[in-house]
């Protein structure tokens, strides 16, 4: 079944209910086994690959990993992305009488995916599939848990069943465009708006909607921002965008032309507390449209003028051709507003970060600016939250429109960016791929080298060391003052246990190491690390907007 939906690979470890599927896995070369060392990071690969492939991500557990599989399946339902939890359990019969690792995996699952299908009999298996992928790509993306006990898979079936329905083998699975008339209105808003400004979140990345956004943009004249998930929407390079907007990547310029906008259209975005920096931005009497697939997103945060249910995609190439129609408006005085106001940050940031050049442990805009330099356009970036996210969400600009970036912002467990890049770089091994982790982060994955030693796989890993988990430590500060609680490391060697595990490994050891550094990374065969110190976040305060205004006050360095 998964040979017929065109899966090219599966995530997992063994277990003994898996042993069954392995026995008859061993001899099918179609569909390949990823082995991870914890089910968590293979799901978190799962994860990566299927945001680079456009396919669902497909991961196996047995029935003893399948707890560990939840951080990984929250992450896919918040985040709306389609993926496939397969997990096997002991015989179902069984489950009361405590068998060794038996428990109700249904339950565990129910509230965290869109559906969770539990199959009795090995006849069922090619319908549980089928319906796994249908409901995973279609409507609001998002996960659907399988269980499957062990002697359902050593059951015999005939062939007769054994069919996949392709058109949901990708996603999104179906294109479905919302209602004329509302598009209608929403040609006659955008027409009429003096400010308007377009914010894509990642709906519009799963959509697949870029072409259509520049297409909407350049026609209307309208600047466009994203979100941190959204990133890749839109070329950062191009006149009209004003970067990442909101409390996790807005800048100081995005987020004051976010404020200053009569009118948002915001398209595959569920306006959540990131994007709008704890429902602060936009201003209240601006005039909002909202683009979602989701009938329950749409319209949920904000005061909407007029809300459009529909696939991202297929509904801006609709209301194209209704703009073409009419007498397009330019808006000369608001698109040179905004570039006269990016042409002064953009100095302002470049003033900064010449300043801070020479300074050690190294700033991550110097570190983020050297490293825009230094990769070509077709690039992989992964990042953990904290320092990671953060800088690269605000201050590292995508050229070219697509998935060039990940963040797992929906829940932001700490750990995803190691494991994910495997993933993501089998998905396109053309790409260069970077996972950027904190020392926080590599704390949960460090076994995960060994991961990409094995497969030897060209993943370049870059290890923010601050020595905490600084993003906690700058919460507490900007509560409670320096009342830090649970939040410092020790000094550990990342190169030599980079090293004991088989990778090239280099340590920035003074400013001027930093761009040779880079380069040998870049150019390292096979997987590397670099282990780049930098200060926690309390005492180089990131861009976050409530945190500047108080980084002011308190006299603390920081970038906004």
């Amino acid at each position: 079944m998964l040979k017929e939906y065109e899966v090219d690979y599966v995530f997992g470890l063994p277990g003994e209910t898996t042993l069954p599927l392995y026995n008859e896995w061993f001899e099918f070369p179609y569909v390949k086994h990823v082995m991870l060392r914890d089910e968590r990071n293979a799901c978190f690969a799962a994860d990566g690959y299927g945001r680079v492939s456009f396919k669902p991500g497909i991961c196996e557990s047995p029935s003893v990993g399948a707890t560990h599989v939840i951080p990984a399946a929250i992450e896919a339902f918040k985040s709306s992305m389609p993926m496939i939890f397969i997990t096997t359990d002991t015989p179902l019969y069984l489950e009361k009488k405590n068998a060794l690792t038996s428990f109700d995996q249904t339950a565990l699952f129910s509230g965290i995916v869109k559906e969770s299908i539990t199959v009795f009999r090995g006849q069922d298996i090619p319908y549980a599939v089928r319906r796994a992928f249908r409901v995973a790509t279609t409507g609001k993306p998002g996960p659907v848990h399988i269980r499957i006990p062990m002697n359902a898979l050593e059951e015999e079936i005939g062939p007769a069943d054994v069919y996949a329905q392709k058109n949901f083998s990708r996603y999104p699975g179906h294109r479905f465009t919302a209602n004329r008339d509302s598009i209608l209105k929403a040609a006659d808003l955008l027409l009429r708006a003096e400010r308007p400004l377009i914010i894509c979140g990642q709906g519009a990345l799963y959509s697949s909607a870029w072409d259509e956004l520049i297409e909407l943009a350049e026609l209307m004249e309208i600047p466009v921002g994203t979100t941190i998930t959204g990133k890749g929407c839109f070329p950062e390079t191009h006149s009209l965008s004003i970067g990442v907007i909101g409390s996790r990547g807005g800048t100081g310029f995005s987020n004051s032309i976010l404020r200053s906008a009569d009118l948002v259209f915001y398209v595959g975005c569920n306006t959540d507390q990131a994007a709008t920096d704890s429902w602060t931005l936009p201003s209240p009497e601006t005039k909002v449209v909202h683009l979602d697939i989701s009938e329950a997103e749409v319209g949920n945060s904000l005061r909407t003028d007029v809300m459009l249910v529909g696939d991202a995609k297929a509904t801006l190439e609709e209301l194209i051709n209704v703009l073409k129609s009419k007498a397009v408006r330019r808006r000369p005085e608001w698109v040179n507003y905004i570039s006269a106001r990016r042409e002064a940050y953009e100095a302002k940031l470049s003033a900064y970060a010449i300043a801070a050049q020479d300074e050690y442990p190294i700033n991550p805009l110097v570190f983020l600016k050297k490293l825009e330099e230094l990769l070509p356009a077709d690039h992989l970036i992964i990042c953990d939250p904290g320092v990671s996210a953060i800088y690269t969400s605000a201050y590292f600009k995508v050229r070219k429109p697509g998935r060039r970036l990940i963040f797992n912002y929906s829940m932001g467990a700490l750990g995803y960016a190691i494991p994910a890049s495997i993933g993501a770089a089998l998905a396109n091994p053309n790409a260069i791929t970077l996972a950027l982790t904190g020392d926080g982060s590599f704390g949960f994955v460090a076994g995960e080298l060994e991961t990409l030693a094995r497969l030897r796989l060209s993943i370049k890993v870059i290890l923010y060391d601050n020595q905490s988990f600084g993003w906690i430590r700058a919460s507490i500060m900007m509560r409670y003052g320096p009342k830090y609680f649970a939040t410092e490391f020790k000094s550990i060697d990342y190169v030599k246990i980079a090293e004991g595990f088989g990778l090239q490994a280099f340590r920035i050891e003074e400013p001027k190491d930093l761009e040779l550094k880079l380069k040998e990374l870049v150019k390292a065969e096979g997987p590397a690390l670099l282990d780049l110190p930098v200060l926690p976040e309390d005492k180089l305060v990131p861009p976050v907007p409530a945190w500047a205004s108080k980084a002011e006050q308190l006299g603390i360095p920081f970038v906004y």
